[in-house]
């Protein structure tokens, strides 16, 4: 049994409003497209409300990623925390504060992640990895 913290921070600038990315987090139909994975995903933001997205990892595993929202400043913050099991074995706990910034006619993202990794099930690299695979697809996301 063994129990890992981390954390990571990622910055990316978009060619797009603050408010325009807030959309694109705060919309499920938006975000499914470039958060869901393919998978199954829920959203219901706001203060008190859960995202959940469901998928199989490339070993078969049944995954489930889901997260409650703390805090959410419209076109500024949104803060929650998350859970990442697989086949119902949990294997990450964490907190995320998502920062917007005017930078310009653009927006500056700042994610910050603080992690629980548990037994050797995920990695704090592959976790920031994954993020950051999917700020790209947010960035895809606002180009479209």
């Amino acid at each position: 049994m063994t129990v890992t913290h981390a954390t990571f921070s990622l910055e990316r600038t978009y060619d797009a409003a603050p408010s325009r990315v807030f959309a694109a987090w705060s919309d499920p139909v938006a975000k499914a497209r470039w958060f869901g994975s393919g998978g199954n995903h829920e959203l219901d933001f706001r203060v008190g409300g859960r995202e959940v997205t469901r998928g199989s990892a490339p070993d078969g595993k049944a995954m489930a990623f889901a997260s409650v929202y703390h805090d959410i400043v419209p076109d500024q913050r949104i803060v929650y925390t998350s859970t990442l099991a697989g086949d119902d074995v949990l294997a990450t706990v964490s907190t995320t504060t998502v920062e917007l910034t005017a930078d310009g006619d653009g927006t500056r993202l700042t994610l910050t992640e603080q992690g629980t990794y548990l037994d050797g099930s995920e990695e704090p690299a592959w976790r920031e990895q994954g993020t950051g695979d999917w700020l790209l697809r947010l960035g895809e996301e606002l180009q479209a």
